[in-house]
């Protein structure tokens, strides 16, 4: 009896984890994120918001700065235009930021982006990197509706601009509800739909360094598959004419 019990609780406990894990995320809703890998100026966009704006805190220690040349740019360009460290095209992409330290600064240390994408989702990041908001109450100065009592500060705020969270009580189907919304208390140098497509670029860049060699993987899936089914059909051909007499 204590047995059944048992695998009752385990199995009810399985039923439920999804409502319960859809309950604790349902209150922000992620926007889509206009995810391109093919769009190469998109990608050498993103890269560029990357080394000037991710890579001062986050390092990506599993990518190379000459495995940008997939994107289209020469190792001279690289060299000139995405390495401001010092460092060789065939360096990762690593800080020059103590691990110590920066777990002082900013209560943990910056996490490693090489498979942010993979490991958060492309939708989740757009949304996050469009969420941040000003709150005096916070040692940084900011938080995030999306990830709330985040430690990172608003690294794009000078492009976006600084937006504060109000509240508002609305009337839904007969229920009062207090509902957050975002709004843009001062300008910053894009406006928001050139900040949402600046978004886009680096979280397009972002899930491609995740896997740079996902457009190929596929390719050559795509091609694998194709002559699977051609030589399946020469072998069934092949087979009746064998088999022909015997029949």
């Amino acid at each position: 009896m204590k047995i059944n019990n048992f695998f009752l609780s385990a199995l009810l406990a399985l039923l439920l984890a999804p409502v319960m894990g859809w309950s604790a995320g349902a209150e922000v809703k992620l926007d889509k994120a206009p995810i391109d890998l093919e769009d190469g100026l998109s990608l050498q966009r993103g890269a560029r918001l990357f080394v000037n704006y991710c890579l001062n805190c986050h390092s990506a220690a599993y990518m190379r700065y000459n495995r940008l040349t997939d994107l289209g740019l020469s190792e001279e360009d690289i060299e000139k235009y995405l390495v401001f460290t010092g460092a060789k095209v065939g360096s990762t992409m690593t800080v020059a930021m103590n691990a110590d330290d920066a777990k002082r600064w900013f209560g943990a240390a910056p996490p490693d982006l090489t498979v942010i994408a993979r490991s958060r989702g492309p939708d989740w990041l757009y949304t996050y990197l469009r969420t941040f908001y000003r709150d005096d109450s916070r040692a940084l100065g900011w938080n995030n509706l999306t990830f709330p009592q985040v430690g990172m500060p608003h690294a794009l705020w000078e492009l976006q601009g600084v937006q504060v969270l109000k509240e508002e009580e609305v009337e839904l189907h007969g229920e009062k509800r207090l509902v957050k919304r975002l709004v843009l208390a001062e300008p910053g140098k894009l406006s928001r739909t050139e900040y949402d497509a600046a978004v886009a670029d680096l979280v397009n860049y972002l899930t491609y360094m995740g896997e740079p060699a996902r457009l190929k993987r596929i390719q050559i899936g795509i091609v694998v598959i194709l002559f699977l089914a051609v030589l399946f059909v020469l072998t069934y051909l092949l087979k009746k004419e064998f088999w022909k007499d015997v029949h």
